[in-house]
């Protein structure tokens, strides 16, 4: 399964929703032609962009293209925000999910990294969920 983190976005949703899309959406997408996570024409493996905004956790991409390699589920960890932002990240996951399928999508929103482990626990043994975005708190 490969994570990935999601730093600081804008307060204001619509801000933070151009944020993501622009910045972390690219980091999301498969390399293209062929390139692998190697080193390129001198240049290591790791995606342009801000590493505050996106650290991916697992085989970092670098291109546009279709959401991730087939067969390799993908959650995105979103930090917690007001409740104006769940609906262009429910969105957003949603699409991603779709345009993925059949691997699966989705996202978890929480600060404790417990909480947020055990949500990667169940998830991953819940082959049949995909698309959705959980809130997690501590336990």
């Amino acid at each position: 399964m490969r994570v990935v983190r999601v730093g600081e976005l804008p307060d204001e949703a619509l801000e933070a929703a151009a944020e993501f899309y622009a910045r972390v959406l690219p980091l999301l997408s498969p390399p293209q032609d062929g390139e692998g996570d190697h080193a390129q024409h001198g240049g290591g493996g790791s995606p342009p962009g801000d590493a505050s905004t996106a650290t991916p956790h697992h085989h970092a991409a670098s291109r546009r293209g279709p959401p991730p390699r087939a067969r390799e589920d993908l959650v995105i960890i979103l930090r917690p925000a007001p409740y104006d932002h769940r609906a262009w990240r429910l969105a957003a996951i949603q699409d991603l999910a779709r345009a993925a399928a059949p691997t699966r999508v989705n996202g978890v929103v929480g600060h404790d990294e417990g909480a947020i482990a055990e949500a990667l626990v169940w998830l991953e043994a819940a082959p049949g969920v995909t698309g959705q975005l959980l809130a997690v708190e501590p336990g």
